[in-house]
């Protein structure tokens, strides 16, 4: 080495260059969010409990513990839950044959899935009465049967599945396509049986998309209301759900308590989905950290 070299000042350090964002700063988007969350969630919901808080304990009680309203809760929270649990095993199997088989009409099947979003909910719940009532296609053939489906619980459930289906499919779909199939032949070829395969590879890499796409499809379930009041047949004690309960309230003035049964059914729901994310999240730490 020269003594020009050994003489020469070091060279200016290269400044970093900052990473370019295609969105505006943290602090621009961030104040964004929260403005938007407060005009469309926070501010309403605040509200409510608000409006709740004005009450007195008495009077909240008496609103939210007549045996109308709780006849009420039980069938909103009790259907939700069963058609959830109906869409998770439906929904996979349909998720499962449009991802992994061929067959015609393929393509119309996939659209079909996405009905439920796009139709409105009243008319889904008259398509199902007209179904499903005595003098209905299905129901013709049931009620000489004894079984009734319309105007009853079990049509509540009907509904609610329709109406949730998606939720699962869609969640569970783009999961089981980015599954490796090597591993299924890798785990084939070690002699493990199909249930072993599907419990062992598959199921903890499509875990957590089934247990979204529950909590998607319950928390649509509770608070539907077009598609349900048709087929409910609506009958206090029977067959009347919680929402239909806040709407007569709403219709006869009673304000103080249509909104404690609302901020009632919203602690319900809010407690449900917090134990559902919950058990994602353990969901992911288990079934993720095995694969």
């Amino acid at each position: 080495m020269t003594a020009a070299a050994l003489t020469a000042p070091p060279l200016p350090a290269t400044p970093r260059r900052r990473a370019r964002r295609v969105l505006p700063g943290f602090n621009l988007t961030l104040g964004y969010t929260l403005l938007y969350l407060s005009l469309v969630v926070l501010i309403p919901l605040s509200a409510l409990v608000i409006h709740t808080l004005s009450m007195s304990w008495a009077d909240f009680w008496a609103a939210v513990s007549a045996p109308r309203v709780l006849a009420s809760f039980r069938l909103t929270f009790g259907a939700s839950l069963i058609a959830a649990c109906v869409n998770v095993v439906a929904g996979l199997l349909v998720a499962w044959v449009l991802v992994r088989y061929q067959f015609p009409g393929k393509k119309i099947a996939d659209a079909l899935v996405d009905l439920p979003f796009a139709l409105p909910t009243a008319v889904a719940g008259i398509a199902l009465t007209a179904i499903l009532a005595g003098n209905g296609w299905i129901g013709q053939y049931l009620e000489p049967l004894g079984i009734q489906l319309a105007f009853q619980p079990a049509g509540i459930v009907i509904a609610l599945i329709f109406i949730g289906l998606p939720f699962v499919v869609r969640t569970v779909q783009p999961v089981l396509e980015d599954t490796e199939k090597e591993l299924e032949e890798a785990a084939a070829c070690l002699g493990a049986t199909r249930w072993q395969t599907f419990w062992r590879v598959i199921f903890p890499a499509i875990a957590p998309a089934l247990l979204t796409g529950f909590a998607m499809a319950f928390a649509r379930a509770v608070g539907e209301y077009g598609s349900v009041i048709f087929i409910a047949g609506n009958m206090p004690m029977v067959s009347e759900i919680t929402p239909l309960v806040i709407i007569g309230k709403l219709e006869q003035y009673d304000y103080a308590g249509a909104t404690a049964v609302a901020c009632v059914m919203l602690l319900i729901s809010f407690i449900l989905l917090l134990i559902i994310n919950g058990l994602q999240a353990w969901g992911r730490r288990r079934y993720g950290g095995a694969g």
